[in-house]
């Protein structure tokens, strides 16, 4: 795991003109910029990911295929890697949560785009009357007692008219979840072994076509995709000079700081912790799982807290293996309070140990999914361990923001973790 260097001058080495040498302090202002330099970095790593993604989705489209399905699925769980270390810049920085539904809202209901099994998914919805609309095979919508025309599916037509339809969070038409969904279709296996499982030709040409409208499918996830890489494009662009991420961060810096303890705060805690992993774990709900479809969730957890890693050491390796680093947050809490920065570096280090064998065990034994089972303990304690590994470290992050003299934080929470009996009724 990366640590932060501090060169310090043994106690008795003098100049030559006998004044003894001082560490430079460090200021607040530089750990910002460095904050915003790693979020230019992230963002612009995730933008490049999209591009391959779009790459790959457009060679499916134009020539469906076993082959060309895999390269698409490969460069959609590659392209999540560095999208789930900028997770950390969320809650903190509102330009980032006014547009992060865009990219990664779940969980959804995804019988708004295209066909679902009806036998476990269901046929109707008090709540949401576009539950199973299913866009692709459709030509208009009712939405909000308006007809809308989705005779062609296009980026502005999903994240104009279809996002978020009628009011109902769970219409996510764009985004990383939504294009999971058309590369991997619904994992009906529970917390069995097993991933979804749609076939190529969804995407074939004539007769050979499944599951109808195939090319309208290839449409939407082409549209889809075009749109995640505009999005990504747009916010690598609010982090770099003038951007008006990176103004509202570096124009106060104690701002900045707090910004950046809200969003490893609340990521660890509220987000991570409580509705990503403790709720599915308590209700053994597949469903609760992040990458539901493509069975990836131990990765895009593994990745969050890399990413609280890169934020607090100042330091992020890019995908073409350069680095961006400078003055960080560690620096600057060693140099207020040396035992909160030892303390919260080890909780850091068995967090990342933690999600690590996690990651190795839905490498090598079952997937995410399957750990959540009832009667799956070991699998469960697995999770769990993660779990507290967070809750753990956000304690530290706590002590850290008084150590800093920044006023009070309150971090995101979590009924699964501040009420578990409410998740129950």
């Amino acid at each position: 795991m990366p640590r932060h260097l501090v060169s310090l001058v043994a106690a008795g080495a003098v100049t030559c003109i006998g004044a003894a040498v001082q560490a430079a302090p460090i200021e607040p202002h530089a750990v910002v910029e460095t904050y915003a330099d790693i979020a230019h970095a992230m963002y612009g790593d995730a933008h490049f990911a999209a591009v391959r993604l779009q790459e790959a989705v457009r060679t499916l489209v134009a020539e469906p295929s076993a082959e060309h399905l895999f390269a698409a699925r490969t460069a959609w769980r590659q392209a999540r890697v560095p999208y789930q270390q900028t997770e950390v810049y969320r809650f903190g920085n509102p330009i980032v949560d006014d547009w992060e539904g865009k990219v990664n809202a779940w969980p959804l209901d995804e019988g708004l785009i295209d066909y679902v099994d009806n036998a476990s998914y269901g046929e109707a919805s008090e709540e949401n009357p576009l539950y199973t609309a299913n866009v692709i095979a459709s030509t208009s919508l009712s939405i909000g007692g308006e007809t809308v025309d989705v005779t062609t599916i296009t980026p502005a037509l999903l994240a104009d008219s279809l996002q978020e339809a009628g009011g109902v969070e769970a219409n996510v038409a764009t985004g990383y979840h939504a294009i999971e969904f058309l590369l991997w279709g619904q994992d009906l296996h529970g917390t069995g072994p097993g991933a979804g499982e749609r076939p190529w030709t969804d995407y074939a040409k004539g007769d050979a076509c499944t599951g109808g409208h195939c090319d309208r499918r290839g449409q939407y996830l082409q549209a889809a995709t075009d749109l995640l890489v505009d999005d990504l494009a747009w916010m690598t662009g609010q982090w770099a000079e003038g951007g008006d991420a990176r103004q509202s961060v570096l124009q106060d810096p104690q701002a900045g700081l707090t910004a950046m303890l809200t969003g490893f705060g609340s990521l660890s805690y509220g987000e991570m912790a409580g509705e990503r992993m403790k709720l599915g774990l308590l209700l053994n709900d597949p469903e609760e799982e992040h990458d539901c479809f493509s069975d990836n969730t131990h990765n895009s957890h593994y990745y969050d807290v890399i990413g609280m890693v890169s934020v607090y050491n100042g330091t992020y390796t890019r995908i073409d293996g350069s680095k961006v680093g400078g003055a960080s947050l560690a620096a600057l809490v060693a140099e207020k309070a040396p035992d909160l920065d030892a303390e919260v570096e080890a909780k850091l280090a068995r967090s990342v140990t933690a999600f690590s064998l996690l990651k190795v065990r839905a490498e090598t034994v079952e997937a995410y999914d399957q750990m959540l089972a009832a009667d799956n303990a070991e699998g469960g304690a697995v999770v769990q361990a993660a779990i507290d590994s967070l809750i753990d470290q956000t304690q530290t992050i706590e002590r850290i923001v008084a150590a800093l003299e920044l006023q009070p934080i309150a971090f995101e929470g979590s009924e699964s973790l501040d009420n578990p009996a409410a998740v129950f009724q």
